[in-house]
């Protein structure tokens, strides 16, 4: 048996059964309506947008001249009767193809009890409207058909609207990669289209632009900003022989690289197809209310049959009571507030989210997030700040380091230079002019401030010997996982430290899930030291360091074949596989949109602690939705028997004058009830303010 990746649905294998291949893959689905979202989504959105919005126009002058006496009775019944007919037959077409399909395919599903429910309902309308006399009672139930067909399609538009945007991580990940490389011939540097390059072919890259694809550097030195990729703060050191990455951006001199892979060979392209297997090989939600319905619809009809011949054949009834039995036994078990009982705990979860910075995209992540025992926490821009910051000066004279530091590192582009700039802006510590500027890769910079030499970078570079009276504070700094450049003025030597400070709230937000029962991760691209300075700042135990953005989706996948429900926080290009391989992905607000698109679920307020709400509100919401369920169902087990006849021994078939208006009105309440549940989740707070 397979399952059907739209609905979760039981689905028998076969030549008969409905099915396609999407990137090598074969899915087996249960109706029409769910291969035609899954393969083509933004027609069947389209679609599916048009006939709701006709449905609702329709719904609300049938209900208008129900419940008004606007008109004549018998003048209405035919006015409800046109307007009815496209409800049923045009926008709720989707239910009779979906129940043709999955009787076709041996499983019950919503579809069948809808399509079955609607058309009870709306042909003894028609009997009742045409023919009054035939069953004796007064009761037209045109309007429970047309908002059932109404009412359920709107749940699934909200549900194909979530997903509509999913589509464009990958477009975001592709267009990482410059479009045009200058290719390195004997004749001179042309220009060519990226897809042109092969490998051995030589590439030239000038500062600030981006490495068109993976290779080595066979000339120049620079270095190279990766942290899109790779979640690697500072940049990387490059000279010949270093290995790089397409899409990362060249921040020093000029480059020449010798191709090693090109396409979908580069870690870019990996990347894509990760992000697109781990979203095509995602475990589909089992639905409950699907999952129920696959023994509840065909026990229904099974029920409303046998009541409805038993009465006839043995309990000597009418033909025309006997229908009424069967129409009462159907609409009171329609799936009116079945329908609804997920959307609309849905609808108040998600928006309670939003109050809150929390965007969620669909019920998936809802479930996933009720569900979760194991959270991933990247490191950079998650459990960080995501930006390197001053940490400390060390010297004698600490605002002369600094600002005379600062005075050259303006005329450099470098990273770690920008944030001593900044800083010693914010301290009202102004660079000055720089003359005599000199850069050289992988050492340091150069220059006359002042009428004095200044120099900042490596040790040797500014020439301080191995020895130093500030090394056990530099010591210090760098088991912290701060990065440490050191600083000369006129012989007077200095250090200075940046890092990336960790957020205010990731100590709380860790500890706060750890509270929850979960078991708590760190994961990086960046190198042990400062992994194991971070976890130790925020109260983590356990975490891992160097990962690649494959190593990290492989980790994802590694605990969830272990059985584990895993959540993933992260802000990077590098988190995408990782987010969308995993049971529920949190993007930060402040990173990425790849990172935000991909995950289920994104953190506008770019804070940790919103992470914790999220798993709370989802916990919640699920709650209600599984209350909801309860008594979607009880209600039906409760008054089912009744609908069947249970009081027919008592007051006699007399009941059925008002028995099948009663089913309307108790469905009626049952979908109250359900809303008013589902509402509050409004008054919900995961924690205090």
């Amino acid at each position: 048996m397979a399952k059907d990746p739209v609905c979760g649905m039981s689905v028998v294998e076969g030549p008969a059964a409905l099915k396609a291949d999407v990137k090598g893959t074969t899915f087996y689905f249960c109706s029409e309506a769910c291969r035609l979202e899954y393969v083509m989504p933004q027609k069947e959105l389209a679609k599916l947008k048009r006939t709701v919005a006709f449905g609702a126009v329709l719904t609300m002058p049938i209900l208008a001249l129900t419940y008004l006496p606007i008109i004549n009775t018998q003048v209405a019944s035919y006015l409800l009767l046109i307007l009815a007919l496209p409800v049923q037959f045009y926008v709720g077409w989707r239910f009779y193809r979906g129940t043709y399909h999955s009787l076709r395919a041996r499983a019950a599903n919503m579809d069948v009890l809808v399509a079955v429910g609607t058309s009870a309902a709306f042909g003894y309308s028609v009997i009742e409207a045409l023919f009054p006399s035939v069953f004796g009672v007064q009761g037209l139930y045109f309007d429970a058909a047309a908002v059932i067909i109404t009412l359920i399609l709107t749940g699934r538009l909200l549900e194909h609207l979530t997903k509509d945007r999913a589509s464009e991580s990958v477009r975001k990940l592709v267009e990482l990669r410059p479009r045009v490389a200058h290719l390195v011939r004997k004749e001179g540097t042309v220009e060519v289209p990226v897809e042109a390059l092969a490998e051995g072919d030589v590439v030239e890259v000038r500062p600030g632009e981006s490495i068109p694809t993976d290779g080595v550097v066979s000339d120049g030195k620079s270095q190279a900003d990766e942290s899109l990729l790779t979640g690697e703060s500072s940049p990387i050191e490059k000279e010949p022989g270093s290995q790089v990455i397409g899409g990362s951006i060249n921040s020093g001199g000029r480059l020449l690289i010798r191709c090693t892979a090109v396409g979908q060979d580069t870690v870019l392209g990996q990347i894509t197809k990760l992000v697109e297997e781990a979203r095509a090989g995602k475990a589909p939600i089992q639905r409950l209310a699907d999952r129920v319905a696959e023994y509840f619809v065909p026990m229904i009809l099974v029920l409303a049959l046998a009541a409805a011949a038993a009465w006839r054949l043995v309990g000597g009834v009418s033909f025309a009571t006997s229908v009424l039995v069967f129409v009462s036994v159907v609409i009171i078990a329609c799936p009116c507030a079945l329908g609804i009982a997920t959307p609309a705990a849905l609808l108040v979860g998600t928006g309670n989210a939003a109050k809150r910075g929390i965007l969620v995209k669909g019920g998936e992540a809802v479930e996933a997030a009720s569900h979760v025992d194991t959270i991933l926490l990247d490191k950079t821009g998650t459990l960080t700040e995501g930006r390197q910051t001053l940490v400390e000066v060390i010297g004698e004279d600490r605002n002369g380091i600094l600002r005379a530091a600062a005075s050259v590192e303006s005329a450099s582009e470098h990273t770690i230079g920008r944030a001593i700039v900044r800083s010693a802006t914010l301290e009202g510590l102004r660079p000055e002019s720089v003359s005599d500027f000199v850069s050289v890769p992988g050492l340091g910079v150069s220059g006359m401030v002042g009428g004095h030499q200044v120099k900042v970078g490596r040790r040797d570079f500014v020439g301080l010997s191995d020895t130093w009276e500030g090394d056990p504070a530099v010591a210090r700094l760098k088991a912290e996982g701060d990065t440490v450049v050191f600083a000369s003025l006129d012989g007077k030597f200095g250090a200075i430290a940046v890092g990336d400070a960790v957020r205010n709230e990731a100590a709380t937000a860790v500890r706060e899930l750890s509270n929850m029962g979960l078991s708590v991760i760190m994961f990086t691209g960046d190198d042990q030291a400062t992994a194991e300075a971070v976890s130790k700042k925020v109260g983590i135990s356990q975490y891992k360091a160097g990962l690649s953005p494959a190593d990290k989706e492989r980790e994802v996948a590694k605990l969830q074949s272990e059985g584990r429900v895993v959540a993933v926080v992260g802000d990077g290009i590098n988190d995408a596989p990782a987010l969308a391989r995993a049971d529920l992905g949190l993007a930060i607000g402040s990173g990425t949109d790849v990172a935000k698109e991909t995950g289920g679920m994104v953190l506008v307020r770019d804070r940790l602690t919103d992470a914790v709400d999220a798993l709370r509100i989802g916990r919640a919401t699920m709650s209600k939705i599984k209350q909801n369920l309860i008594w979607a169902f009880g209600y039906n087990i409760i008054l089912v028997p009744v609908a069947a006849g249970l009081l027919i021994p008592f007051y006699g078939v007399g009941v059925y004058s008002f028995l099948p208006f009663f089913s309307g009105a108790a469905m009626a309440f049952s979908s109250v009830s359900v809303v008013m549940n589902s509402l509050l989740l409004m008054r919900y707070k995961p924690r205090p303010s």
